[in-house]
């Protein structure tokens, strides 16, 4: 499972959600050793991104394996992040989304942690 909070430098919502991506990251690893959390800032790593478009912050993609599982915004509540994940992490009925792009943005995004 890969867990992106997409999010901006200048953005004080998303400092503040920081601490609070950490802190779900750690409860879930506990369950789900295999789920990785990833940071990233859509201005510094927007060829990752493009032609994505982030609007709202914080914006999650969530994918299991290959697959794409959510993209949008998510309040900036822990409990809510960690439900999230915990319900695409847990049931594989749910349905991948179609979305080429988003395909292709998990793909690059997984290279890159690979990479570096």
């Amino acid at each position: 499972m890969l867990v992106v909070c997409l999010c901006a430098d200048w953005c004080h919502v998303c400092c503040d959600y920081r601490s609070s991506f950490a802190q779900v990251q750690a409860a879930v690893q506990a369950d789900y050793h295999q789920a990785q959390f990833v940071w990233l800032d859509v201005e510094d790593e927007a060829d990752l991104l493009h032609p994505l478009d982030v609007d709202d912050f914080p914006t999650l993609l969530i994918a299991v394996g290959d697959a794409p599982r959510f993209f949008g915004p998510l309040t900036p509540q822990p409990s809510t992040l960690e439900r999230l994940v915990r319900s695409l992490a847990g049931d594989a009925s749910i349905k991948a989304l179609a979305d080429p792009e988003l395909r292709a943005a998990v793909a690059r995004i997984r290279a890159q942690q690979q990479a570096g």
